[in-house]
């Protein structure tokens, strides 16, 4: 709240929602129904910018290829690779099937980046 007093002219002084100019008069807070002077917000521009970074951090959505913090610690298997035969992989397990049925294990090669399931 204390932001929006220093730097929102455009902002109720005791609720900071949002104003609404009701005439050239004053504007009025819809909720609280406060009013404010509108000479102190004529002529005055409002602008927002939205990043899509912004709003894949809102949704939790990340983009393909991105590093998370999930993928940098998966737990590694001393296990060939089918492609270039390196000896360690990394792995994850998921139950794509019935609960009476085995975890599929997806392999991905830290050196080629081949990919591969077993089970």
């Amino acid at each position: 709240m204390q932001k929006s007093r220093e730097s929102g002219f455009l902002f109720c002084n005791m609720c900071s929602t949002m104003l609404v100019l009701k005439s050239s008069k004053y504007a009025e807070c819809p909720l609280c129904k406060t009013a404010r002077n509108a000479q102190e917000i004529i002529g005055k521009d409002i602008s927002y910018v939205v990043s899509d970074e912004d709003i894949r951090r809102e949704l939790g959505i990340s983009l393909f290829g991105e590093k998370t913090q999930e993928d940098t610690e998966l737990p590694k298997i001393k296990k060939a690779c089918e492609k270039c035969q390196h000896p360690e992989l990394v792995y994850t397990t998921r139950q794509t099937r019935s609960a009476d049925e085995g975890q599929t294990t997806y392999y991905t090669c830290p050196n080629c980046g081949h990919r591969f399931t077993e089970g």
